[in-house]
């Protein structure tokens, strides 16, 4: 059985832990139990287990059609303040998968989880087990698996989680990777790319000189608020102690696509290599001049070039947007999220509605009948 958890702020830390299902460098995760997101208590237990306490809204991920059903409702106000619940959830919000500490059983793991949360709140949420990823070794897929099986048998609601998109790099040269797109695709993603023409990009790793500067870590923070801001989908905002110690830090293999006109930054990507992929993580970008210079299709090809060029086998493009993603030529691979809820009544509801808080995994079912999409 695990001990008591410890905050983030104490001695213990994630390091001396081994964990299954990790798509990014283990000292990111580090970063986020030393700096989480604002509103986020992040702690881990003496063994390893990560994770956080906050508020959550439960119509986070539901469906426009439930959301607007609650917002016609004449008390909606009241009712939504009543479905912010504090939440105790395990994994972390810079892992693309729920780190799973590799000491324990998946049965052992689970048993382990509920005695943690010791139903200190109303909910409990295991975000984003991966699901048969092929972006994982298959013994840590196969530990994913079990674990969910062990979920299911001990209470927990299986709700699909995002899409993430990913590329095989398969392909010798840019030309071969847009051949295997639409005709119509093709030409429309050359136009976009001759932004290049006009366009200094530059790539610095983690811990660069040049990151030391507290006024280009001020823009780069104020770049990705942009971001942030734009996005329909807020959960958490990463604070700019996070940014920074991150780009400082050379052990993590982290590198940052910068994109200027002339002198002027209008936009970053920031990747990190881990395990044979290039793992996108945060982006910035100054608008409209992001949108006039073509700066998300631009970076995607980039990002494609950097991974081919690094002998890599894939690039990771995270969970967003998975329309346009689609449409440059990605693949998608799903998580689950394993949800305990205490009311029994409330545990009811979930289970009825379980599937309008799977838009992802509907608009893929719908995508996915469409070869025209994928050609």
């Amino acid at each position: 059985m695990l001990s008591e958890l410890s905050s983030a702020s104490d001695e213990t830390d994630a390091s001396s832990t081994h964990y299954r299902c990790l798509a990014e460098p283990e000292g990111l995760l580090r970063q986020f139990l030393r700096h989480p997101p604002a509103g986020f208590d992040a702690y881990v237990s003496p063994e390893g287990v990560v994770g956080f306490h906050t508020r959550f809204d439960l119509l986070t991920t539901a469906d426009a059609a439930l959301i607007e059903f609650f917002d016609s409702l004449p008390s909606a106000t009241w009712l939504r303040q009543l479905l912010r619940l504090r939440t105790c959830f395990f994994g972390s919000t810079v892992n693309e998968y729920a780190p799973l500490p590799s000491a324990f059983s998946p049965v052992e793991l689970t048993r382990a989880m509920l005695a943690i949360w010791a139903k200190d709140s109303p909910l409990m949420i295991v975000k984003d087990i991966a699901e048969a990823s092929p972006l994982l070794p298959q013994q840590d897929s196969d530990y994913a698996a079990a674990f969910l099986v062990a979920c299911e048998a001990a209470g927990f609601i299986l709700v699909d989680g995002q899409a993430l998109a990913y590329v095989p790099i398969d392909f010798v040269s840019e030309e071969a990777y847009l051949a295997r797109l639409s005709a119509g695709r093709r030409k429309d993603i050359r136009r976009k790319l001759r932004a290049r023409d006009v366009l200094r990009i530059e790539r610095l790793p983690t811990g660069s000189a040049r990151l030391v500067d507290d006024q280009l870590l001020t823009h780069l923070y104020a770049l990705y608020l942009k971001v942030y801001e734009q996005s329909e989908l807020h959960f958490d905002i990463l604070g700019a102690a996070f940014f920074s110690s991150v780009l400082r830090d050379e052990t993590l293999d982290g590198h940052i696509f910068l994109y200027s006109v002339g002198e002027y930054l209008i936009g970053f990507n920031l990747c990190f290599v881990h395990a044979g992929m290039l793992v996108d993580k945060y982006i910035g970008l100054d608008y409209p001049a992001a949108r006039d210079y073509n700066l998300y299709v631009v970076s995607w090809m980039e990002n494609l070039a950097y991974a081919r060029e690094q002998g890599l086998n894939y690039y990771v493009a995270g969970w967003t947007d998975p329309e346009i993603k689609a449409y440059l030529g990605a693949r998608f691979t799903f998580t689950r999220h394993a949800v305990y809820v205490r009311n029994p009544l409330l545990r009811a509801v979930l289970r009825k509605l379980v599937h309008r808080f799977q838009s992802d995994h509907a608009w893929f079912e719908q995508y996915a009948d469409k070869p025209a999409t994928h050609s």
